[in-house]
C-alpha cells in the first residue's frame, strides 16, 4: 500500500499535474479533495471531464466518473467488487476506493487517452428495435456503422504511419532538398534555354524533341498496353482450356453413361447438396454464431489479469466436477427403457457424426480434384508456353516408350563406353605414377654420379639454363609484339588528331569570327543600355513631376468641385424663401379673407 502512495504521489508531482505533494500531505487529503484530484486526472485523459466537482450534485459526479471508468475498462479490485460499495466509495471519496483508482489511472495514462478518444466514436449508439423498422431511421444507422468502420480504418492507418519511422524533421529535409533541387533545376534549365537560343531553328528542334518525348511516353504506354493484354490472354485461354475441359468430361461421361446412371449420379449431388444446405452449414453458422458471441462478450469485457484467470479456472473445475456428480447420479437411476433409448441415441449420434466424416471427406476430395485440375491446367499452359506437346493417349504414349527405350539402350551403351574409358584412365594414371617414380629414381642416380665426379648440380644448372633462355625468348617475342603494337597505336592517334585537326579547322575559324561579332555586339548592347538607362531616368522625373501636377490638379478640381455643390445648395435654399415670400406676400394681399388668414403676418 506504502509502495502506491509512493508512486502516486511521485506521478502528481510531475508534469503535467505538478502537485508538489509528499506522502504526509496526501494522505492528509479530505474526500472532497481527493474526489478533485481523481477528477483532475479524469480531466487528464479525457478533457470533457475537467470540470469543478462543487458545481455538480455527488451523483452526476459518480455516474460521470463510473461512466468513464467503464469506458476505460477498469475493474475494481477483489476488496470492493461489490458494484454499490464502489459506488458508494466513490460518492464518499473513501481512499481505499480512490487510492487503487489513480494508480491504475497513472499507470497508463497515455494508453487511456487513447482509449477514451477512440471511445468518442467507437462506442456505439444502442437503437431499439422498433425504431429500426423505420427506413429513414434504418439508414442513418447504417451511415453510423459505415462512418465507424471508416474512423476505424483510417485510425490504423494514422497509427501505421506513426510507427512507420517517417518523422516530421525528415520531411521537412525531404521538402528542402526537394526545394534545391527543383531550384538547380530551374537554373540549369535557363542556361539551357539560354545556349539553345543561339542555335538556329531552336524553336523547330525544341518542337522536335517534344515530339520525340510525347511518342516514347506513347510507346511506354502501348508497351504497358500489351503486357496487360498479353495477361489477358493468357487467363482467357486459361478459362478457355479449363471449359475445353469440363466440356470433354462431359462429353466422357455422356457417352460412358446411361440415363438411369446420370439420373442417379444426380440425385447423389443433389442430396449432398441438401445435406450440406439443410445440416452441415447451418450446425456449422450456428457454431460460428455462437463464437463470435462469446468473443464479443469477452471482448466487451475489461481487461483480465493472472489472478482474475486463476478464479475463472477454478470455477470451470469446480462446474466440471459438477457434471461429473450429476453424470454418476443419472447412472445410478439407471432404468431400462432409457437404456434403450440411450443406446439408440448412441447409434445415431455414432451415424450422424459418421455421416458428417463422410461429408467433409468428400467435400475435401472434390476440393482436392478442383485443386488438381487447376495444377493440371497450369501445367498445361506452362508447357505449351515453353513449346512442350500436350499429354499423350493411345498410340503415341506406346511411341513415346518405344522411343524411352531405344534411348534406355543408346544410354546404357554409352554407359558401358564411359565405365571403360573411366578404366583406361586409371590404368594410365597408374602410369603416369610409376613413371615419375622411375624419373625420381634415375634423378637420384644421376645426382650420385654427379658427386662422385665433382660436378654436382651440373644437371639442374643446365635445366635452368634451358628454362631461362625459353623464358627470354618468349620475353623477347612478347616485347616485339608489345612494340609492334604500341607503334601502330601511335599511328592510330597521330591519324585520328589530324583527321579530327582537319575537321575542326573551319568550325575554329567560324567560332573566331562568331568571338568577335559577339565583342561587337556586346559592345554595342552596353552602349544601348547606358543610352537607355538615360532615357529611362529622363523619363521617370517628367513621370513624377506630371504626376505631382496631376495630383495637385485632382484636390484643385475637388475642392471647386465642392465649393460648386455648396453654392448651388444655397441658390436652392434662396430660391425656396424667395417662392415662400412670393406665397406670403401673394396670401397677404389677397382680397379673399381666408387666403389673407393662411398668411403669416
Amino acid at each position: 500500500m506504502s509502495d502506491q502512495i509512493q508512486f502516486i504521489v511521485e506521478k502528481l508531482n510531475q508534469e503535467p499535474f505538478r502537485k508538489n505533494y509528499n506522502l504526509i500531505t496526501f494522505d492528509s487529503l479530505e474526500s472532497m479533495q481527493l474526489l478533485q484530484l481523481l477528477n483532475d486526472v479524469l480531466g487528464e485523459i479525457d478533457p470533457k471531464h475537467a470540470v469543478d466537482i462543487r458545481e455538480e450534485l455527488p451523483e452526476q459526479t459518480a455516474k460521470r466518473m463510473l461512466s468513464l471508468l467503464g469506458i476505460l475498462k477498469y475493474k475494481p479490485p477483489g476488496s470492493v467488487s461489490d458494484l454499490s460499495a464502489f459506488r458508494q466509495g466513490l460518492v464518499t471519496g473513501s481512499k481505499p476506493v480512490i487510492h487503487p483508482v489513480l494508480h491504475w489511472l497513472l499507470q497508463r495514462t497515455n494508453e487511456l487517452k487513447k482509449r477514451a478518444y477512440l471511445a468518442r466514436f467507437l462506442v456505439k449508439l444502442e437503437v431499439p428495435a422498433e425504431f429500426l423498422q423505420d427506413d429513414t431511421v434504418a439508414d442513418i444507422n447504417k451511415q453510423y456503422e459505415e462512418l465507424m468502420e471508416a474512423f476505424k480504418n483510417l485510425h490504423k492507418e494514422c497509427e501505421q504511419l506513426k510507427t512507420s519511422g517517417l518523422s516530421t524533421a525528415e520531411i521537412r529535409r525531404d521538402i528542402s532538398a526537394m526545394e534545391e533541387e527543383k531550384d538547380q533545376l530551374i537554373k540549369r534549365v535557363e542556361r539551357l534555354k539560354k545556349r539553345v537560343e543561339t542555335v538556329q531553328n531552336h524553336q523547330r528542334m525544341l518542337e522536335i524533341a517534344r515530339q520525340l518525348r510525347l511518342e516514347k511516353e506513347r510507346e511506354e504506354s502501348l508497351a504497358q498496353q500489351k503486357q496487360e493484354q498479353k495477361s489477358q490472354l493468357f487467363h482467357t485461354e486459361q478459362r478457355l482450356q479449363r471449359a475445353q475441359l469440363q466440356l470433354k468430361e462431359m462429353h466422357h461421361a455422356v457417352v460412358d453413361s446411361k440415363p438411369e446412371s446420370l439420373m442417379k449420379k444426380l440425385e447423389e449431388e443433389i442430396n449432398f447438396n441438401s445435406y450440406l444446405v439443410t445440416e452441415k452449414i447451418p450446425r456449422e453458422l450456428e457454431s460460428k454464431k455462437t463464437s463470435t458471441y462469446f468473443l464479443q462478450k469477452v471482448v466487451a469485457e475489461p481487461a483480465m489479469g493472472q489472478s482474475d484467470l486463476n478464479v475463472l479456472e477454478i470455477k470451470i473445475n469446480e462446474v466440471n466436477a459438477q457434471m461429473n456428480q450429476l453424470v454418476e447420479k443419472r447412472m445410478m437411476k439407471y432404468e431400462p427403457i432409457d437404456s434403450k433409448f440411450s443406446m439408440y441415441r448412441q447409434q445415431a449420434s455414432i451415424i450422424s457424426r459418421k455421416k458428417e466424416a463422410k461429408a467433409e471427406e468428400l467435400q475435401a476430395a472434390k476440393e482436392e480434384m478442383s485443386s488438381t485440375e487447376r495444377q493440371m491446367l497450369q501445367k498445361t499452359s506452362q508447357a505449351q508456353e515453353l513449346e512442350g506437346s500436350d499429354v499423350l493417349k493411345g498410340d503415341e504414349f506406346k511411341h513415346y516408350v518405344n522411343k524411352l527405350r531405344s534411348k534406355n539402350t543408346f544410354y546404357k551403351k554409352k554407359r558401358l563406353e564411359i565405365a571403360e574409358i573411366t578404366a583406361e584412365y586409371g590404368i594410365l594414371q597408374r602410369t603416369e605414377e610409376l613413371l615419375k617414380q622411375r624419373h625420381e629414381a634415375i634423378q637420384q642416380q644421376l645426382q650420385a654420379i654427379e658427386d662422385k665426379k665433382g660436378i654436382s648440380g651440373y644437371s639442374y644448372t643446365q635445366e635452368e639454363l634451358e628454362r631461362v633462355s625459353s623464358v627470354k625468348s618468349e620475353m623477347d617475342e612478347m616485347k616485339g609484339r608489345t612494340l609492334d603494337n604500341m607503334s601502330e597505336m601511335v599511328k592510330k592517334l597521330n591519324a585520328m588528331v589530324a583527321e579530327k585537326k582537319a575537321s575542326l579547322a573551319p568550325v575554329i575559324k567560324e567560332l573566331r569570327q562568331l568571338r568577335q561579332k559577339c565583342q561587337e555586339l556586346t559592345q554595342e548592347c552596353d552602349e544601348k543600355k547606358i543610352q537607355y538607362d538615360s532615357c529611362a531616368a529622363g523619363l521617370e522625373s517628367n513621370r513624377s513631376a506630371l504626376e505631382q501636377e496631376v495630383k495637385g490638379l485632382l484636390e484643385e478640381c475637388v475642392q471647386e468641385e465642392s465649393n460648386y455643390r455648396y453654392i448651388n445648395c444655397m441658390k436652392r435654399n434662396l430660391e425656396i424663401q424667395l417662392q415662400r415670400a412670393k406665397e406670403e406676400m401673394k396670401a397677404y394681399i389677397s382680397p379673399d379673407p381666408q387666403e389673407r388668414q393662411k398668411a403669416i403676418r
